[in-house]
């Protein structure tokens, strides 16, 4: 019998949605889920800020043997969205295991810069 591979609990310490964007590309930021499970993800996502309390409680589903690329800037707490320009971290559960990776498009400049790196899992 197939074992999906993951974790159930994933970090990004490095959450930033660049406040300018040049050209024709928005600067963005993806959380990428990858679900093998042949069952629906529900993430639970906390964004923690330097000084401000967290948004807590952002409910997502990934479908079952599916990816989502979820933007961070469509996030959002009681109406309230992520603001642009100022640091955060990011905190992934999900209720069956699954992989996350974190992208970041900045196109403040018109030399744009894609950066992608694989959230932080614990076991």
């Amino acid at each position: 019998m197939f074992k999906p591979r993951g974790e159930m609990l994933w970090y990004i310490p490095d959450g930033y949605i660049p406040e300018i964007s040049s050209g024709q590309l928005t600067s963005h930021e993806s959380i990428c889920v990858l679900n093998t499970a042949s069952e629906d993800a529900l993430l639970r996502i906390t964004i923690f800020f330097e000084d401000r309390n967290p948004m807590e409680d952002i409910m997502v589903v990934v479908p079952a043997r599916r990816t989502k690329h979820i933007r961070t800037s469509t996030l959002q707490q009681e109406g309230t969205l992520i603001p642009i320009g100022v640091p955060y971290a990011i905190e992934v559960q999900s209720d069956i295991p699954i992989i996350v990776q974190y992208s970041r498009l900045d196109s403040t400049q018109a030399e744009n810069t894609l950066m992608s790196v694989m959230a932080h899992p614990v076991t």
